[in-house]
């Protein structure tokens, strides 16, 4: 599928319409997802009332937005009037909202089309989307290997071109790192940036969504959809959204403009030796391309993790206390209020979100909660401190998103810890509220994707797409497609096992599929 800025130029030449373009994502939905399980909800008919209403406008010559009639994909968590979010958990079976989240309602207004809702790990906690209730999604680039989490569902959809971008929320990672597992552009904002209300909260002080998509460009586009100040979420900055996309210029150059500092600690001990060489090559590349790189120290970056797994924990534990079976979801029968409460908490929360609630209830309790709760937050202070000295010497700072590629389904299930150790990069980031951007650099032995992430000061997201869009005009990792979702689309082309709604749109079904098998071969 081609980008944002591709498409809207289809739409505006009425090459294509939005009905077309929405037929054949949902094509495509219907005939990967036998196999990827990127989407917990499938909304057709909304998205083809959305698509049709675009048309209208075009056909009436109004002007349009770049999200126009553009497929996008909508993780589980964020409330969608009228469609059911789950969260990923049994615990919200059935549950529709009444409203929107403020994100999905921007998404919306620029005329954006919902495909549908994307898996994810349980209350987004997870790092591989295997703790979703309802399914495991497959990594398209390998189906026997994760595709990273929280936000699995929504990186595997773009990945696999089931949507042309998608919205994720990132605590400790949940969007850089399935980006990085993935292969495509995954971004944090500043903490405040973009508005949390109809957010389904996990923990309140770290959460933020952000876009993932398949260029540096579309990440952007959408970014400039949903930043801005919120008076329905108290922690919503008012501060002023500059112009993402405009700043974005051709052949752009890093020369005089920005300081880039590598983070020692992010090296060395549990990161695997092709990530090191590969990230050490994005870091020369963007050192040819004219930044001053320095290496640069954040003592206190290791204890982010044993911080995270307090804090986060401790924030869930109180977020989730009003799912007791009363208000909303899934309700199970007991003798009396108290048996009820538990009885539906425990049918209802799967086994992360249970241990995650016991480790912030202990943490929290009467006795324990200056040893460790406390102590936690002080720690996370000085995460801020050492990143501010760092920021003091550098425009950005740079390290591997993740220590390792993806890694096969079920290998880390029964050890918690070792899933918790894949965060140890993108943690910090969280802790002190700062934007963050997880990119391609490379492919492993395995020709699994290794993602660079970059980081910025608050609010300088701008600084982050600059150097991210100077990387991608001169590399072509980004160009890189999953060669399973390559082979099922040549195929769908060719007519085997193609869907009703593919058959009704065959020509333009092949004209797409046809550039996407050429550009793996090339790869």
């Amino acid at each position: 599928m081609a980008s944002i800025r591709e498409l809207h130029k289809q739409l505006i030449d009425k090459e294509r319409s939005a009905t077309e373009i929405t037929h054949q994502a949902l094509a495509r939905i219907e005939t990967l997802e036998p196999k990827l399980h990127s989407f917990l909800c499938v909304t057709a008919d909304r998205a083809l009332e959305q698509a049709k209403a675009v048309d209208a406008k075009i056909a009436a010559g109004e002007e349009i937005g770049l999200l126009a009639g553009i497929p996008i994909a909508i993780k589980d968590n964020l409330c969608t009037r009228g469609i059911p979010t789950t969260c990923g958990s049994r615990i919200l079976e059935g549950f529709v909202p009444p409203y929107s989240s403020t994100v999905t309602q921007k998404l919306a207004a620029a005329g954006a089309v919902m495909v549908g809702k994307t898996n994810l790990d349980e209350f987004a906690m997870g790092g591989s989307t295997e703790n979703s209730a309802y399914q495991g999604t497959a990594n398209p680039w390998d189906l026997s290997r994760v595709p990273g989490g929280s936000s699995g569902g929504s990186a595997a959809a773009v990945a696999s071109s089931q949507a042309v971008v998608a919205v994720g929320s990132d605590t400790g990672g949940s969007i850089r790192q399935p980006a990085s597992f993935c292969g495509i552009f995954g971004l944090k904002p500043t903490y405040g940036r973009v508005s949390r209300y109809g957010l389904v909260a996990f923990a309140s002080s770290l959460d933020q969504i952000g876009p993932l998509g398949r260029t540096v460009e579309d990440a952007a586009i959408v970014l400039q959809a949903i930043a801005g100040y919120d008076p329905k979420d108290a922690t919503s900055l008012k501060a002023e959204v500059p112009d993402y996309v405009g700043m974005l210029k051709p052949n752009f150059k890093v020369r005089g403009r920005l300081k880039i500092g590598v983070i020692t600690e992010t090296f060395g001990w549990g990161l695997e030796p092709v990530v090191e060489e590969t990230v050490k090559k994005a870091i020369e590349h963007l050192q040819d391309l004219g930044a001053e790189v320095q290496i640069v120290s954040c003592p206190s970056f290791r204890y982010g993790l044993p911080a995270y797994y307090i804090i986060a924990p401790s924030e869930a534990s109180a977020n989730l206390a009003r799912y007791d079976g009363v208000k909303y979801g899934l309700r199970a029968e007991g003798d009396n209020l108290l048996s009820m409460y538990g009885s539906t908490r425990a049918l209802g929360f799967g086994a992360e979100v249970k241990r995650r609630i016991m480790i912030g209830t202990y943490a929290l309790s009467a006795g324990y909660y200056d040893a460790y709760y406390l102590k936690a937050q002080k720690v996370r202070t000085l995460i801020k401190q050492d990143f501010d000295r760092a920021f003091a010497k550098v425009d950005i700072l740079v390290c591997p998103t993740a220590p390792t590629t993806a890694f096969k389904a079920g290998e880390k299930t029964e050890d918690p810890w070792s899933m918790y150790l894949l965060d140890l990069m993108t943690i910090p980031v969280n802790l002190a509220g700062l934007p963050a951007l997880s990119m391609p650099c490379g492919l492993d032995e395995k020709g699994l994707p290794i993602g660079l992430q970059l980081i910025g000061k608050v609010l300088r997201e701008d600084h982050l797409l600059e150097v991210a869009n100077a990387y991608e005009q001169t590399t072509s990792w980004h160009l890189k497609t999953p060669r399973f979702s390559c082979q099922i689309g040549w195929r769908c082309a060719r007519g085997s096992a193609i869907s009703a709604t593919a058959r009704r749109h065959r020509w333009r079904w092949v004209r797409w599929a046809a550039p996407t098998r050429a550009r793996d071969l090339t790869n």
